[in-house]
């Protein structure tokens, strides 16, 4: 009987190291680094790379390392039964046009799921909180602000009795726009929705903040 393929490495095709590759995806997306900045730094590390290698790296290889550390992750938390959330939404200009950003933050302050979308009703709340409930499960508690869209959302999901509103209590994720922020004014604001998107997914699981870690 003919013994299974492995599965044919990521890394096959580039003369890298996959250490390299790893640390240079993880400065980019966990500093508020531009591309040229990763550049400069690795070079200071006897790394001679240009920029637009840190670009193709980070495109190709972002979502990949993002899905691993998601995936173990969840695992994880799934069995933890005091878990809360704090959800929250933050305006981003694109090209001088108006988004928000959705974010779910857990008690521990770190990002679970953010989602982009143009408006703030009903509609973009359901769609943000069934995909964060599909990838992470059901937590005990879900705090939010008073916008009234959230309210809504969980009316159709059946989950309003774990909703906590409260004038102070979610400052946690309000906190954590912060480094969001940072980075946006690394990259001169956003010029299209599709690195918005990207940033915003892959780097809540990458950006793993150092105390959560054993």
């Amino acid at each position: 009987m003919p013994r299974p393929r492995k599965p044919a490495s990521p890394f096959r095709y580039f003369n890298s190291s996959p250490e390299a590759i790893r640390l240079v995806v993880l400065m980019y997306v966990r500093f508020p680094l531009s591309l040229r900045n990763v550049e400069d730094l690795l070079f200071e590390r006897g790394i001679d790379i240009c920029h637009e290698t840190v670009r193709l790296w980070w495109n190709r290889f972002g979502p990949l390392f993002a899905g691993d550390i998601r995936r173990a992750r969840v695992s994880r938390m799934r069995g933890f039964r005091h878990w809360q959330w704090h959800l929250d939404e933050m305006y981003v200009k694109l090209n001088g046009e108006m988004v928000y950003l959705w974010r779910a933050v857990d008690h521990e302050g770190e990002v679970l799921e953010s989602y982009v979308a143009r408006s703030r009703d009903k509609a973009a709340a359901l769609t943000f909180m069934r995909k964060a409930l599909k990838r992470h499960g059901s937590p005990a508690t879900i705090t939010t602000d008073g916008l009234r869209s959230y309210g809504a959302a969980m009316d159709e999901l059946g989950c309003r009795d774990r909703q906590e509103i409260g004038r102070w209590v979610n400052n946690r994720v309000e906190n954590s726009h912060l480094p969001f922020r940072r980075r946006e004014r690394a990259m001169l604001r956003f010029r299209q929705i599709k690195s918005l998107h990207k940033l915003a997914s892959v780097r809540p699981d990458i950006s793993l903040e150092r105390h959560l870690i054993d």
